[in-house]
């Protein structure tokens, strides 16, 4: 705190100052009271009439009563409205939401099939691939045959001529599952395009 000094008032001049002014002070007093006199209002004058209108007092008692429970239905109904409203909203975003849910469960799905029958062609042809490999093998540990062989033809020679056509069975066997797996594929794939192209006109 800043230190400061305190200034004593001055008795005699402040006796003087007040007794100049309240002569002042009183004179407005007086004028201010003589003012309101002369400008009090008169006494009030109107024509009796009556009021209310043509209804009675339980006229109007009944309709203010109707009136309140109409204003009290048109609240409840625009509670009611107003939560329809909300909750049909809600529906439709957790329609919406499904929908989404549902799209990626089938894009998910067809991506699951297409990886089991790319699976599947892989280790079909690594199938192929290891039996034509045994069949060679043994294809290689048999005797090759000349013309007098297969005039008459021996045992190594069946057995060689069983080998190839059961290889030749076995490659015919898996190509034809290969194309029966491709046009089931294509199919699906077909099928998930045709679902997809009405969901989006129906969203639409």
């Amino acid at each position: 705190v800043r230190p400061y000094v305190m200034v004593t008032p001055n008795e005699t001049r402040r006796k003087q100052l007040q007794q100049k002014t309240c002569p002042v002070a009183k004179k407005e007093l007086e004028d201010l009271e003589r003012w309101k006199e002369e400008h009090r209002p008169g006494p009030i004058t109107l024509v009796p009439q009556r009021l209310g209108g043509k209804e009675s007092e339980a006229q109007a008692r009944q309709k203010q009563q109707t009136m309140l429970m109409q204003s009290k239905y048109q609240r409840k109904r625009k509670r009611e409205e107003y939560a329809k409203e909300k909750k049909a909203a809600e529906e439709a975003e957790i329609l919406k939401k499904k929908a989404i849910q549902r799209e990626k469960a089938e894009r998910l799905e067809v991506k699951k099939k297409q990886q089991e029958i790319q699976r599947r062609e892989t280790f079909l042809e690594d199938q192929i691939y290891k039996t034509n490999e045994l069949l060679n093998r043994l294809d290689m540990g048999l005797p090759k045959s000349d013309s007098c062989q297969t005039a008459n033809p021996g045992p190594e020679s069946a057995a060689w001529t069983r080998s190839h056509a059961y290889r030749q069975a076995l490659q015919e066997d898996e190509n034809r599952r290969l194309e029966e797996m491709k046009q089931e594929q294509r199919r699906k794939a077909e099928l998930v395009e045709f679902k997809q192209k009405q969901e989006e006109e129906a969203r639409t």
